[in-house]
C-alpha cells in the first residue's frame, strides 16, 4: 500500500486519498489499508470501472471507493455524526503516507 496523500473533506464527509492503485489487484491495496485503519471488511462490490467496499470501524459503517477512470480513491460516511471518526482515521493514515 503506497499512499501519496490523504485529506479530510468535511463537506463531502470523506477522506480523499491519493495512492498508487492497480484496479485489477485492488484487494492488494484495500486489504492493507483496511488493516492499517483497524477496519473490518463487511462487503466487496465492483464493476467495470469501480470498486466499493463496506468497512466497519468500531460500529461506524464506512465506504471505501475507487474509480478507475478518475484514478480517485476515498473513504466516506453517510452521516455527519461520523466526521470525528474520519478525522481519527486520518491520523491512522499519516504514518503510511510516503513522500518522494
Amino acid at each position: 500500500m503506497k499512499l501519496l496523500s490523504a485529506k479530510l473533506d468535511p463537506a463531502a464527509l470523506s477522506i480523499v486519498i491519493q495512492a498508487e492503485v492497480d484496479f485489477e489487484q485492488f484487494e492488494q491495496f484495500a486489504e492493507p489499508l483496511a488493516a492499517a485503519l483497524d477496519c473490518d471488511i463487511r462487503e466487496r462490490q465492483w464493476g467495470a470501472d469501480r470498486h466499493q467496499w463496506l468497512l466497519n470501524f468500531e460500529g461506524s459503517p464506512l465506504w471505501l471507493h475507487y474509480e478507475f477512470y478518475g484514478d480517485i480513491c476515498w473513504i466516506s460516511t453517510d452521516s455527519a455524526n461520523e466526521l470525528d471518526v474520519l478525522a481519527f482515521l486520518l491520523t491512522l493514515l499519516a504514518p503510511h503516507i510516503q513522500t518522494a
